[in-house]
């Protein structure tokens, strides 16, 4: 069955690129893809996923609490999150992400985030 995965992106470009490399990985099943705050919201609900990758400006206000209550409804969820702003990296681990991936790295920069 594999890792449910959720992508989380403003961007459908960004969201058919993640789409189409995260397929090609053995043991990542993606359940659904999000383009804003509130869709991702109902996809967490409804679809339960082990990860999910986040375009850290679709982050909701006080991120923190809301990875919080994320994980205390489904512990192991890991959370990546992807800006094309450096400077988002400090941000988004200092709130509490698993890992932080520019989108200008090569996708095996991505692929070594997910292990």
């Amino acid at each position: 069955m594999g890792k449910r995965v959720i992508i989380a992106d403003r961007q459908h470009a960004v969201r058919s690129a993640l789409r189409l490399l995260l397929e090609q990985q053995a043991g990542l099943r993606v359940v659904g893809e999000a383009g804003n705050r509130e869709a991702l919201r109902a996809l967490v609900v409804k679809q339960e996923p082990d990860l999910i990758l986040l375009d850290w400006g679709l982050a909701p206000p006080g991120p923190r609490m809301w990875l919080k209550s994320l994980r205390a409804r489904r512990p192991g969820l890991k959370v990546i999150a992807l800006s094309g702003k450096g400077e988002a990296r400090w941000e988004a681990l200092a709130s509490g992400v698993d890992a932080f991936v520019s989108k200008g790295d090569p996708p095996e920069s991505l692929l070594g985030a997910l292990g």
